[in-house]
């Protein structure tokens, strides 16, 4: 609604003298009353349609209210409850709940809805339970939330508590209820109880087929999740997302973009979300070609500029080596975030002129370079209070290191990691470290980048995430003398030969040299050493731009009875066909 009918409609609401018994939606009288009725009504409509822009006549709204004795009217308050909760501010929705003299079923459920969009998703549950404790009786309206609540926290424990609660209230029959279980199964992992949940259900819409399918492509089993694929009596655009972006994460980019192909034939056109997959995907695999076509694509079916869409185009032509082409879309964006600054200013330091990255990264932070490599800082350079601006984070330094390593830029490299950790407090992690290391090696201090890489915090060297940066720069290993590299990692490994990241240093090392042999040999040294699994990763995610690989086989313990569990499971998911074949199908045009 225009904002000119919400004045209108604000100005005759509050300019009328009501009262609590005239204006109830249940009064006999239905002249004045059931007007004044639907004017509140479409008020209430009008400030949800306007969302957060218009918070404020929000709480005009709630003070003629308050004023007026309606608040004290649950289904008043409870209108009040939910237009609040959309707004997606916690703090206030809680607010407006605790004011509430006698909250029905409707009022703690919009609360739990609130809680599980919220950053604080856990106290949906906490929530629930201290409702049920002063006698609340659910219904299956509660369960699709409070579940969705712990499929956003990856809890199963929780999960399978609300998976109790909704057998004792009799609701875990309930289609929703059902697709909210598998949701959250899948998310946190348990894929054998998702697909229990899924075989046991007496009807199954797309969205109980989406979930079950994201779940299969979730751990990475993209056989199985093909399978059911292909046995869907209906797929929307969702599902065939959740495929491409299930090979994209597996590793197998090649996958993605075959299905998208065969999506196109099929007449659907891609949205946001199947673009940049297919974007990321030609930018993984370095297929050029069809990333242009896929540009080309985008053009033809005129979709809107968007900044995901174009991170996705630079991030692709950057890791094609084409650079120039990235720094187009880049220079025609008129928004840009973080994210792409960070995709143009790792395509230069990575993929093109390390110089120009860090040209670039001068003008994100208003900084000028001199001919002499010093650095000059802006007014907009240091974080303050009160100030708008785009500061950098660790993955900004990882390729503004990277770019110093590779052209040689040692006193300029140390200048900016004292800078990353004292001027904008960002903590060190693997891949500075490893930049760093590289610098110093490269420029002849050798005992330098020893000394850096031997000496790099425990707690940040054990980290997962710290782990990922292991093999993170193709053009930052140690590229002049690999007998270098090699005796560096040898020298670490024999340090300590039980953490897997000198492994990884060591097969960088090998790996940039072409040694397989050598590649080889160390990956048998490490099951014979029981390292572990060792995750590496590279610069090709937009969003988390990590992406795991192994280097290694299922040589951990226990992984011989998780291979049998998946293997018993997915010859059940072969017998599906004939299991639902005596359990009808109801199908919807909803996605998951």
């Amino acid at each position: 609604m225009a904002r000119a009918s919400l004045v209108r409609f604000r100005n005759s609401i509050l300019t009328t003298k009501t009262n609590l018994s005239s204006s109830s939606p249940f009064s006999s009288d239905t002249g004045t009353s059931l007007t004044l009725y639907h004017r509140r009504c479409l008020l209430l409509q009008a400030c949800q349609n306007v969302r957060c822009q218009n918070m404020r006549q929000l709480f005009q709204i709630q003070a003629h209210f308050i004023t007026s004795g309606l608040f004290h009217n649950p289904f008043w308050a409870g209108k009040v409850l939910h237009y609040s909760s959309d707004f997606g501010d916690i703090d206030y929705t809680l607010l407006v709940f605790r004011y509430i003299d006698f909250p029905d079923r409707l009022c703690i459920n919009t609360v739990i809805k609130a809680y599980s969009k919220s950053c604080i998703s856990y106290q949906a549950v906490v929530f629930y339970f201290e409702c049920l404790r002063n006698g609340f009786l659910p219904n299956s309206y509660t369960f699709v939330p409070l579940v969705g609540s712990c499929a956003k926290m990856g809890c199963v424990k929780s999960g399978l508590e609300c998976h109790g609660q909704a057998i004792k209230n009799g609701v875990d029959c309930v289609l929703p209820v059902q697709n909210s279980l598998i949701h959250m199964y899948s998310c946190c992992g348990d894929i054998e109880l998702a697909f229990k949940v899924f075989v046991g259900m007496s009807k199954r819409d797309l969205i109980s087929w989406n979930s079950i399918v994201d779940g299969y492509a979730r751990i990475g089993n993209l056989g199985v999740a093909h399978q059911m694929f292909d046995l869907m009596p209906e797929r929307n655009l969702i599902s065939w997302n959740i495929m491409i972006n299930g090979y994209l994460k597996g590793g197998n980019p090649g996958c993605g973009l075959k299905l998208f192909r065969e999506m196109v034939k099929m007449g659907l056109r891609g949205s946001d979300t199947t673009m940049v997959g297919v974007l990321t995907a030609c930018g993984r695999s370095a297929r050029l070609k069809e990333g242009r076509s896929a540009h080309g694509f985008l053009i033809r079916m005129f979709l809107r500029p968007s900044i995901i869409i174009d991170t996705a185009l630079i991030y692709m032509y950057s890791r094609c080596k084409r650079v120039d082409a990235a720094s187009k879309v880049f220079e025609r964006m008129a928004n840009r975030n973080l994210v792409c600054w960070n995709a143009m200013i790792l395509g230069h330091c990575l993929h093109g002129n390390p110089e120009d990255g860090l040209i670039l990264f001068g003008e994100m932070l208003g900084r000028t370079r001199s001919k002499h490599g010093e650095i000059n800082l802006g007014e907009n350079s240091r974080p303050g209070k009160g100030e708008e601006g785009i500061f950098p984070d660790e993955i900004t330094f990882i390729g503004v290191l990277c770019a110093c390593a590779r052209a040689g830029f040692l006193t300029e490299g140390g200048d900016y990691f004292s800078q990353m950790i004292d001027v904008y407090s960002i903590k060190p992690n693997f891949a500075h470290y490893w930049c760093m290391a590289n610098l110093y090696a490269n420029a002849g201090l050798i005992q330098k980048a020893e000394e850096i890489l031997r000496n790099m915090p425990e707690d940040e060297d054990k980290s997962s995430e710290s782990l990922l940066w292991a093999n993170l720069l193709g053009s930052c290993r140690f590229l002049g003398d690999v007998s270098l590299g090699e005796r560096i990692a040898k020298s670490l490994i024999n340090m300590d030969p039980q953490k897997p990241s000198y492994y990884q240093l060591l097969l960088n090392v090998y790996a940039v040299a072409g040694r397989w042999e050598d590649v080889a040999r160390v990956k048998e040294m490490m099951k014979d050493q029981k390292v572990g699994r060792l995750p590496g990763c590279n610069l090709i995610d937009l969003k988390d731009i990590v992406h795991k690989l192994k280097v290694g086989d299922y040589w951990q313990e226990g992984m011989e009875e998780v291979s049998m569990m998946m293997g018993e499971l997915a010859q059940k998911s072969s017998l599906l066909s004939t299991t639902l074949k005596r359990s009808p199908v109801h199908n919807t045009k909803t996605g998951i």
